[in-house]
């Protein structure tokens, strides 16, 4: 996946603090080398963003439009398993007719595979992987580009270890604290339905994105900006319902604990309706996003990891190649704060005095809402 064009997964990960002055020379430090290179064991380390072969990193390969864009490379050799069980069978075939034997024992079996790897490893050419990354400098925030949580860990380590600078994706925690200095402890469990078996525990992403819904719905989805202008969102299908895992273990609850509803019109199925009727929450829903005519975001949101998958941004209007990603840059941006406005306008709506009302609300919508 690329942040240049197309489609991307997406986790948005401000930066504690600025990166050295010297984040060049410490990416390159740390470069993934020459492929020829590459042996037994695999290796990790830093790329260029214009291409994966690209091991030099400086101002012409790994800034683009003002900002950093490198890849994190894996290279490792494999013999294909196909290939190494022929070889394998190949060379037992030939033990058992010198020693006129039926069989082969275990340790020669052992010795004849890692006899086949030694000697055929370094005739396979090298498999590479990538995640592409990207830093806004102007306002400190690193854009990964996967949804993996388990990949972002792997990623972490390795960009710590450069730079010495922590990145943390925005999540329900990370967003009360930098906009309410409180946690999401103190987020109530928001009910869209009448109580359903056991305690439901919290999940404060997935309330977000199911309130997410009702907003669009009765509030046309509408966010101003004190900068950026009026943004308007709108929910799409396919969208996956589920319990909480302390719901989706009780036995008086029916059905499955995680559905998801994609065909005809989601939004308005009954099937849709049913899940929310008996406590599920939204866990996964396509979104669109818009700011003015022309700019329009489209993505599938993770409610509880908060990451983005099918990201496709709007098509701006720059041609030239640095001012283009640029552009984009600027447009992933705008997601992050039009993100962090509608979850502000959540948390709103949910504490203080405002609770009882928006509970009654959503309740209310949820018994009213049309079904086909």
């Amino acid at each position: 996946m690329s942040f240049e064009s197309g489609t991307t997964a997406l986790l948005i990960c401000p930066l504690a603090s600025k990166l050295p002055d010297d984040f060049l020379e410490r990416f390159a430090h740390y470069s993934a080398g020459k492929l020829d290179d590459v042996k037994e064991d695999p290796v990790v380390g830093w790329v260029s963003g214009r291409h994966l072969l690209e091991n030099e990193i400086n101002d012409n390969t790994s800034i683009c439009g003002g900002h950093l864009y490198i890849n994190l490379r894996k290279a490792e050799r494999k013999i294909p398993s196909q290939l190494l069980n022929a070889i394998c069978k190949r060379e037992e075939l030939a033990y058992m007719q010198a020693n006129d034997t039926i069989s082969v024992p275990r340790k020669e079996r052992q010795r004849i595979k890692e006899d086949a790897i030694e000697r055929n490893l370094m005739k396979m050419p090298p498999t590479i992987s990538a995640t592409p990354i990207v830093v806004d400098r102007a306002n400190n925030v690193l854009y990964f580009g996967a949804g993996s949580l388990k990949a972002f860990d792997l990623f972490l380590a390795e960009f710590m270890r450069a730079v010495e600078v922590e990145a943390v994706p925005i999540s329900p925690n990370e967003l009360m604290l930098k906009h309410f200095n409180t946690t999401e402890a103190d987020l109530p469990t928001l009910s869209f339905c009448g109580d359903s078996g056991t305690d439901d525990e919290p999940s404060p992403g997935r309330d977000f994105l199911t309130w997410l819904w009702f907003y669009c719905e009765c509030n046309l989805g509408i966010y101003k900006h004190p900068q950026f202008g009026e943004f308007t969102l709108a929910l799409e299908g396919p969208l996956t319902f589920a319990f909480s895992n302390a719901k989706a273990k009780d036995p008086e609850l029916c059905g499955a604990g995680e559905s998801v509803v994609k065909k005809g019109n989601p939004m308005t199925s009954a099937e849709a309706k049913a899940a929310l009727s008996v406590g599920k929450k939204l866990r996964k829903a396509k979104i669109m996003l818009a700011r003015s005519d022309a700019e329009k975001w489209v993505f599938t949101f993770d409610a509880d990891t908060f990451a983005f998958s099918g990201l496709t941004l709007p098509e701006g209007e720059e041609q030239e190649l640095n001012s283009r990603f640029e552009e984009r840059v600027m447009f992933l941006h705008l997601l992050h704060e039009a993100m962090e406005g509608y979850f502000k306008l959540y948390v709103e709506a949910v504490t203080g005095d405002r609770l009882a009302v928006t509970e009654k609300n959503v309740r209310q919508w949820c018994k009213d809402k049309e079904s086909l």
